[in-house]
């Protein structure tokens, strides 16, 4: 938990956080967050895959601390029974409170909002190089070997324990549909290279898996 806190620490301060203290507490709320119990997926395993991701391909982003920080508060907010793009909303208002708190400029708080808001759809501008990052990041487990990515979608259906099983169904089709029409799953050259194809077999899996009704509903699961 050190190290994860310490990258938090590292982040904020490279980005132009000004308060050290106000630093380390938000990192203490947002560890807090993504321990929540009814988190099954979205937990610090996520963070930290996210995180990764990002110290990997960094040198390809514009400001590779921001996209640092976006994957922090990306899912800070998670309730399961939100409506819509409610969750990343609210996590991109979050991050707008806690990174002024910091004392980060207003323009570096703006923009960590702007890439928040980005993982709602994953619909992001090939030009947009920090919005690739992030939003190639957090797709990544999408490209993930056949075991770990059946285990991703098992713990996104406990994260939606109170769904009835056809309801469940339905959106998750829903969810897997729209990603499978996005026009590329990632941008950035490296993760779509080597993982587009792959994520698009495990999506089709998983969606030959499910009812075969019609996408409809509520929806469920986004990453």
């Amino acid at each position: 938990m050190t190290g994860l806190t310490q990258r938090w620490r590292t982040a904020a301060l490279s980005a132009g956080a000004t308060r050290p203290t106000a630093v380390d507490d938000a990192g203490a709320e947002l560890v807090a967050r993504w321990q929540e119990p009814h988190r099954h997926y979205h937990t610090l395993d996520h963070l930290t895959a996210v995180l990764d991701v990002v110290d990997r391909y960094a040198p390809a982003a514009h400001q590779p601390d921001l996209v640092r920080l976006a994957a922090w508060c990306h899912d800070a907010v998670y309730d399961p029974r939100a409506p819509g793009d409610r969750n990343e909303r609210d996590s991109a208002a979050l991050a707008e409170v806690l990174l002024t708190r910091v004392g980060l400029p207003a323009a570096e708080v703006a923009e960590v909002g702007r890439l928040v808001l980005l993982t709602a759809g994953h619909a992001v501008d090939p030009a947009d190089a920090d919005g690739v990052l992030l939003c190639d990041a957090d797709l990544a487990v999408l490209a993930a070997p056949e075991p770990e990515y059946d285990r991703y979608a098992a713990a996104i259906r406990r994260e939606y324990a109170h769904v009835p099983e056809p309801d469940y169904r339905v959106g998750r089709a829903r969810v897997l549909s729209g990603l499978i029409a996005l026009p590329a799953l990632f941008r950035s050259a490296p993760l779509a290279d080597a993982g587009q194809a792959r994520a698009r077999a495990n999506l089709t899996r998983e969606l030959a898996a499910l009812t075969g009704r019609d996408p409809g509903g509520e929806v469920f699961g986004a990453t």
